[in-house]
């Protein structure tokens, strides 16, 4: 399969810049298998779920990763992402701009007297970071006072609050981005699909550069994912376990839970199991995802791995069927975009 058989054209008016201003008044696209598309709201989610169904919620939070730093010995200011932790929280893994212009040794000085030395470079732009000096309250800390939320570039407004650009059940810092599909859920939407018998449980996948690195190589199975962090805890696993031995189905929130269920699930043989570590798992058509029986997602980026992801699960063809039926309903795409419910 060949990259440019991943392209639209989007208007660029249909890109949300700021989110619904409800997380739950989103529009939100279904698509049965048996019976086609229809329209509907966020907020009536329910509706279109069985009672005895499962959500699998992933509870990442975006932390602040963007940082400037100032070149010890020509004063000049450098943008840097930071991805992850190597080692301890003092050693990180990112991307720098202007990276041709960085060298191995190189110190950066940094907000509060903080100081870090490049110790390695790669393709890409990629730079690992030693911090040294930070504060007594410790890295989170002082990330959250100098740090910038990443916001995807193409979303140029700042309206909307940094709040509105986490989930309302996030809890475990250290993604670069949102898992959007999880943008439109509020406690009392929770609540109330609850009450229908619609339960939810937590994994955790830090949304890294695996997640939002551009597709490059022509043939999309050519194409490195990055390595992303993830953690599915043993109450999660015994409950997902459960809803197969019982034949309920396993709705994944996201393409970030979908990955996180699958790498499981084959590494473990068709079944769910307390695990932690890193995944690379690339989905893309032509696998079978076994590990869920339904996905909620937003509309996403021409020639992504996101993008590739859901046609895995529905079809190629059927994915630009339902896009361009998006595009022609004025739905609203990207990350503060309106969702799609796949099952």
């Amino acid at each position: 399969m060949l990259l440019s058989a991943y392209d639209y054209e989007l208007p660029e008016a249909l890109i949300a810049q700021t989110p619904a201003e409800r997380r739950e008044a989103s529009r939100l696209m279904v698509y049965r298998r048996e019976a086609g598309p229809a329209h509907s709201r966020f907020a009536e989610l329910g509706s279109w779920l069985r009672p005895g169904d499962l959500l699998v919620l992933n509870d990442t939070q975006v932390f602040p990763a963007r940082i400037f730093g100032i070149k010890g010995h020509t004063g000049t200011r450098f943008e840097f992402l930071l991805a992850r932790p190597t080692q301890q929280l003092d050693h990180w893994r990112g991307i720098a701009k202007n990276s041709k212009r960085i060298r191995p040794g190189y110190r950066f000085l940094f907000g509060e007297g903080v100081s870090a030395e490049v110790t390695a470079t790669a393709d890409g732009g990629q730079v690992e970071l030693a911090f040294e000096h930070l504060p007594a309250d410790g890295f989170w800390a002082w990330i959250q006072r100098q740090g910038e939320i990443p916001y995807p570039p193409y979303i140029s407004a700042r309206d909307s609050s940094p709040a509105r650009y986490q989930t309302v059940y996030s809890r475990e810092a250290g993604s670069l981005a949102a898992p959007t599909a999880g943008l439109h859920f509020t406690p009392e939407l929770l609540a109330e699909l609850a009450h229908q018998g619609i339960e939810n449980v937590s994994l955790t996948l830090h949304v890294g550069l695996g997640t939002f690195t551009p597709v490059r190589s022509e043939r999309i199975d050519a194409h490195q994912m990055h390595s992303e962090l993830y953690q599915l805890p043993a109450a999660t696993a015994e409950r997902l376990n459960q809803q197969r031995s019982k034949g309920g189905r396993i709705i994944a929130v996201g393409t970030t839970a979908t990955r996180t269920l699958e790498t499981v699930w084959r590494l473990h043989g068709g079944r769910f199991a307390a695990a932690a570590g890193e995944t690379n798992l690339f989905l893309y058509p032509g696998q079978a995802i076994g590990a869920i029986d339904g996905l909620i997602t937003n509309f996403h980026l021409p020639r992504s791995s996101l993008l590739m992801l859901v046609s895995a699960w529905i079809g190629r063809e059927k994915l630009f069927e339902l896009y361009r039926l998006a595009i022609a309903e004025r739905y609203r795409f990207y990350s503060f975009g309106d969702a799609m419910l796949l099952i």
